[in-house]
């Protein structure tokens, strides 16, 4: 090997080993690949961010934009409310809304496609006698199956149509996935909804059970007397910090607010609400000179004694509010009082972030009560812990705030959802305009990404996706990471790494045969998609598939169409898929559940896609 194979198998070893690890995202690995290539010489500098400008990365850029503008207008809530049965048994409401899952990824981005039905599921779990956790992997595995039917399913089939158009093949049409990918998926749902539901292991509802919200909801009396009297809240908070003590309620002149702002002065016959532990209570109590005024355990359910009561507005508060506390009154005031539990989506603006660092209360007049990770309340305290993809929150306030936090944050509520259509003439035209840049790209009238952006354009003027909204709906790290990844795949070809690697897989594992290497290429990217970002898969097996097909002279469609349906089935780990990630605290699920069904799943996968593939891509 020369001393250029050896860099890059160096450097795409040292990027796979990082996201083995899973201590940084996937971006920055991927970002942290492309700039050791540009700094060893393995990719010249102009060309670094070439990526950003390929054709797969503007595709799914715009394919989440117009996903978007199918959610906002309510176009997939009326699908799913009048296409899903509401008295079926088990196995035809597990086909229905699989079903629905998988077409919905088809054609818009399957993590949307799963917040979106995630609620459904829960509804029909209950409806079932099942847990959560039972119909949420089953429409998690469905909406990733879903996704390999099409050229704009997954990005992972994105990528693998642009490596074939660089080698000069051409691009793979947006229904050229469909013969194999149907089959696949049809296959799939079907075991998943007769059978394989019964290997999900059926844990402990987590939204019932996994919060703990502290022992106790305290109102604590301010005497004239205490040292609390002139202290803002914040610096209350400060003087406790380490007792994990939250102030989640203010009452003053018989008036109660909801999230008070930190900046808010204590005045003696001030009721602070607090949550705290019995020793962080105690402790509160000695360290101010405080009284208590009352105690009630901590309740959970909504309709059984919330933790806070009504809070009205502050309008006859003695402070003259500052422009935050006239925000903070303004929210509070705005709806009753509600609690909410919301799953933390993956690439979520939260993810990584403290409610603290976040200023949750100040910001948005809410309260952060709980915090939920794969069925256990975290380790650290409530307000220091840092958010990860899949948490459970519980949040508590005025409807308008608590709505507005979910559509800032990203989160999902998984508690029933009214149907949201605020105009059904603009449903249909975001519709309209999904359906027609698919038939752009399958009559060859225009190319996937400019039909898509196209579409985008027309989305912008009309307004199914309001122009604030354009830019956050795209998921930026994924963005970045195909962008890095790009020029880094790239590189392996240049070099001849992809080559000398498939040469060695084709004679030490394969042995010359090309059944057998279609195998080996299969099985390899589902393996590495279980454990690394499914578009990173393709990424890298692309150029090694390109190069076992040429060292054998076979057909390399089929190759690349392994690479595409082995990346796309991600069913072993929690952190294979996004959606894995967002049903892990909803469905209580621990770190190994996932194989369970997955195995079996994937064995099922490999033995009808292997005909298939030589049937639709002979060699």
């Amino acid at each position: 090997m020369s001393t250029e194979h050896i860099l890059i198998f160096g450097v795409l070893a040292a990027t796979i080993g990082l996201f083995l690890w899973g201590r940084l995202r996937h971006d920055v690995v991927a970002l942290a690949a492309l700039m050791a290539c540009v700094i060893s010489g393995l990719v010249p500098a102009a060309e670094a961010f070439m990526g950003f400008g390929h054709p797969a990365v503007i595709t799914v850029a715009c394919v989440l934009i117009l996903s978007q503008g199918l959610q906002n207008t309510g176009a997939v809530d009326w699908l799913a409310r009048h296409l899903l049965p509401r008295d079926a048994g088990r196995v035809t409401s597990m086909v229905a809304l699989m079903g629905l899952g998988a077409a919905l990824s088809g054609f818009m981005n399957n993590v949307g496609a799963m917040a979106l039905l995630m609620p459904v599921a829960v509804q029909v779990s209950e409806r079932l006698g099942l847990s959560p956790g039972q119909v949420l992997m089953p429409l998690a595995f469905g909406t990733i199956l879903g996704g390999m039917t099409t050229l704009i399913g997954t990005p992972p089939n994105l990528i693998v149509s642009g490596f074939r158009a660089e080698a000069g093949l051409g691009q793979f049409a947006i229904f050229d996935f469909a013969p194999v990918g149907v089959a696949v998926a049809s296959v799939g749902l079907i075991f998943v909804a007769a059978i394989g539901w019964r290997l999900v292991p059926a844990r402990t509802n987590a939204m019932a059970d996994g919060f703990d919200t502290a022992a106790y909801f305290t109102e604590l009396r301010v005497p004239k007397n205490s040292k609390a009297v002139g202290l803002t809240l914040r610096a209350f908070e400060r003087e406790i910090e380490d007792k994990d003590v939250q102030i989640v309620g203010l009452v003053r002149n018989d008036v109660r607010l909801t999230a008070p702002h930190g900046g808010r002065r204590i005045q003696a016959e001030d009721i602070l609400v607090l949550e705290a532990e019995v020793d962080g209570l105690a402790d509160a109590v000695s360290i101010f000179d405080i009284k208590l005024e009352q105690s009630n355990a901590a309740e959970n359910d909504e309709e059984n004694n919330p933790p806070v009561s009504a809070l009205e507005a502050a309008s006859n508060s003695q402070d003259e509010a500052t422009p935050d506390e006239s925000k903070e009154q303004s929210k509070s005031g705005t709806g009753e009082i509600v609690l909410r539990e919301l799953a933390v989506l993956p690439g979520s603006k939260i993810v990584g972030r403290s409610a603290k660092e976040m200023r949750v209360r100040a910001r948005y007049g809410v309260n952060l009560l709980a915090v939920s990770r794969e069925g256990h309340p975290p380790r650290s305290g409530l307000r220091t812990v840092k958010l990860k993809s899949g948490d459970l929150l519980l949040v508590q306030g005025p409807t308008g705030a608590v709505s507005e936090f979910i559509n800032d944050t990203g989160c999902v509520p998984l508690s029933p959802r009214d149907l949201r259509i605020p105009d059904k003439r603009q449903a249909v035209i975001a519709t309209g305009i999904m359906l027609g840049a698919i038939v752009l790209v399958a009559a060859s009238v225009l190319p996937a990404a400019a039909a898509f952006a196209l579409g985008v354009l027309v989305s912008m003027l009309v307004r199914t996706v309001p122009l604030q909204q354009v830019y956050a709906a795209i998921d930026w790290p994924v963005i970045v990471l195909l962008a890095a990844l790009i020029p880094v795949a790239g590189a392996m070809q240049t070099t001849g790494a992809a080559e000398v690697l498939a040469r060695y897989l084709v004679d030490t594992v394969a042995q010359g045969n090309g059944v057998a290497a279609l195998v080996v290429i299969l099985i390899t990217s589902m393996f590495l998609s279980d454990v690394m970002n499914n578009a990173a898969t393709a990424a890298v097996l692309c150029p090694i598939a390109l190069g076992i097909s040429s060292t054998l002279g076979v057909n390399p469609d089929a190759f690349l169409m392994a690479v595409a349906i082995g990346a796309s089935c991600a069913f072993l780990t929690p952190i294979g898929h996004q959606n894995n990630t967002l049903i892990l605290g909803p469905g209580g699920f621990r770190f190994g559940d996932y194989w369970k069904l997955g195995l079996p799943l994937e064995a099922i996968v490999v033995a009808v896609s292997v005909p298939m593939l030589l049937l639709v891509w002979p060699l």
